[in-house]
């Protein structure tokens, strides 16, 4: 069994780490490194799904 946490490129860490960041600047969510334990659900998720639309509309534009 694998950890969740465990990318398959451990590169990628640093990568989506940043990606986050810039994520909740752009969203408004103060988020900063380490633990961000007093984000509200709403918050944590308008970043993650933020991300998730990025990373969709890359993935189509780069299929044209």
């Amino acid at each position: 069994m694998t950890s969740s946490k465990k990318n398959v490129v451990p590169e990628a860490r640093e990568a989506l780490d940043r990606f986050k960041m810039e994520v909740a600047q752009e969203v408004g969510v103060n988020l900063k490194q380490g633990y961000n334990g007093d984000l509200t659900s709403r918050e944590a998720g308008s970043v993650g799904g933020m991300m998730v639309k990025k990373m969709i509309e890359s993935y189509e534009n780069n299929m044209k």
